[in-house]
């Protein structure tokens, strides 16, 4: 079984990595070919649906309809199975669709509220925002039936088309921003217009894959559904919970709107350096573990699911860790690298780089939230994650009103650099998260306490420590990164990242890790 989950996990992470990559290619085109104050209006354009979509497609949907699909696949027939889908994909699709029609005609109110700042700028953020969300308000409906395709295709193990429904969104992003948008009388409209194309193309490359497994056939409106009514009820407390999480970004959008031009652009730039190992191994560690483990609970095999949690823990913190100390350490030279190039200003680099800092941070929080909730929702439970973040973001708000308090009482709103706390105040949430999680599945005994991972920890602790040294020790300063020529720098952060890849795995080896230990174990083998 272990080397089944490391061959979907390659597979999902192989694929999402050539998305990290493309996507990082589309952001150094942004960056080279959008100047940071009218990037900002392009962040919020685009987040605001990408928001919900969390709570539609990734967030509350996938986590209620994929461990009902996998019940389904296990107990029922081809021909139920098929009208869950047919059922789930009309329903869902009609709501959204009202959804997407209202944001569209409500976008001038929406930009107000979420951005309140943008009315006071003088550059034209309001009406440019209102413009681009009317365009890209709709990738709300497309990515959720992109989503509903990709978990029908991971129930039956085929993991690698919806990984690389990513790719063909970024190669779009990448042709409009790059050779379509000095046609635009403004160009960065064509980012939206971009996003609009983008998700209409990753539901289409998805349907002849469905078409084949014989899954679906006629989406039609059908809430009357058992299977339906479940999804349905399930998502109510996996909307509230992940909710919380998007509302806690949208007060920091609001917020980052009122701080000095570009904030939001800087914030934005420095997520995207966290999402690339966030999206390469834990974002596909949790995609692929959701189906077996709902099938485990199907199953009432409670052993089972409890060794590959853990096995899927131990993982998280293998990699996981080193990643956020390297972005940490390396958080100048990778900003130099990637983002400075054409309108993108020394200013601007700075500025992300105290942003990427903070922002990793939180990187294992956001990484055990994402394999820690499936031993939640596998077993059709949402109930439990929203009480932990409606926590979370109880502290994550109560910092981000300090913040705006302090910056407004010292006169210092305005001031680069004021972003930082914001990202700051996320990441704290994001580890209380993790913790709560955590917490809760040891004290049900779906995880079991022991030794194996505290010692573990202590291993990965003391490599991480000795590759951050070597990470400082070389990595030079960032003034010197400013000047050194642009193929100078990319094989110069090559080789501090295989440099400290090898002496942390080197020093592991010498503590007596060994590859073996991180084969899925027997049932009940205690974290």
């Amino acid at each position: 079984m272990s080397r089944g989950f490391f061959r979907s996990t390659a597979i999902v992470g192989i694929t999402t990595l050539l998305s990290r990559i493309t996507g990082l290619v589309r952001d150094v085109v942004y960056a080279t070919v959008i100047p940071s104050v009218f990037m900002e209006v392009f962040v919020l354009a685009n987040q605001i649906p990408n928001l919900l979509r969390r709570l539609f497609a990734e967030g509350a949907f996938s986590q209620a309809f994929v461990p009902v699909v996998a019940e389904y696949k296990t107990k029922r027939s081809t021909e139920e199975v098929r009208e869950l889908v047919d059922s789930v994909a009309g329903t869902l699709g009609g709501f959204l669709a009202i959804l997407s029609i209202l944001g569209v005609l409500a976008a001038p109110l929406i930009v107000y509220i979420c951005a309140p700042g943008f009315a006071a700028k003088e550059a034209g953020q309001y009406e440019l925002a209102v413009e681009m969300l009317r365009w890209t308000f709709p990738y709300l409906l497309f990515v959720s039936l992109t989503a509903l395709a990709g978990g029908v295709l991971n129930s039956y193990q085929r993991f690698a088309l919806p990984a690389f429904t990513s790719v063909v969104l970024n190669v779009v992003m990448i042709l409009f921003a790059a050779w379509l948008s000095p046609y635009f009388e403004r160009p960065v409209v064509a980012l939206a217009v971009g996003v609009f194309v983008g998700g209409l193309l990753q539901v289409f490359i998805q349907l002849p894959a469905l078409i084949k497994l014989g899954v679906i056939r006629r989406p039609h409106w059908n809430y009357q559904h058992e299977a339906v009514k479940r999804i349905g009820k399930l998502m109510g407390p996996a909307i509230i919970g992940s909710s919380m999480g998007q509302l806690s970004v949208m007060i920091s959008t609001g917020i980052a709107s009122l701080l000095a031009d570009g904030s939001m652009t800087w914030l934005y730039f420095a997520d995207r350096l966290v999402e690339f190992p966030l999206g390469v191994f834990s974002i596909a560690l949790a995609t692929v573990i959701l189906p077996s483990l709902s099938s485990q609970h199907a199953k009432e095999s409670p052993d089972e699911f409890s060794a590959t949690l853990a096995w899927a823990v131990r993982l998280v913190c293998l990699i996981v860790i080193p990643a956020s100390v390297a972005l940490f350490a390396l958080a100048g030279p990778l900003t130099v690298a990637i983002y400075h190039y054409g309108h993108y200003r020394a200013s601007d680099v700075e500025m992300t780089r105290l942003a990427l800092m903070a922002f990793s941070l939180a990187l294992l929080g956001w990484s055990m939230i994402k394999v820690l909730a499936t031993g939640y929702y596998a077993k059709q439970n949402t109930k439990g994650p929203v009480k932990v973040a409606m926590r979370a973001l109880g502290v994550t708000m109560i910092l981000n009103v300090l913040v705006v308090a302090g910056l407004w009482f010292t006169g210092n709103l305005k001031t680069p650099g004021a972003h930082t706390l914001l990202a700051l105040s996320n990441g704290v949430g994001a580890i209380m998260n993790a913790v709560l999680l955590y917490t809760g599945l040891v004290r049900t005994q779906v995880l079991r306490r022991g030794q194996a991972l505290r010692g573990l920890l202590i291993r990965i602790v003391v490599a991480s420590t000795l590759m951050a040294a070597f990470l400082w020790w070389f990595g030079g300063d960032i003034a010197t990164w400013l000047t050194t020529p642009k193929l100078q720098r990319i094989v110069w952060l090559a080789g501090l990242v295989a440099g400290g890849i090898a002496i942390y795995f080197a020093a592991l080896w010498a503590m007596g890790v060994r590859a073996g230990q991180f084969r899925l174990q027997p049932p009940a083998t205690p974290l």
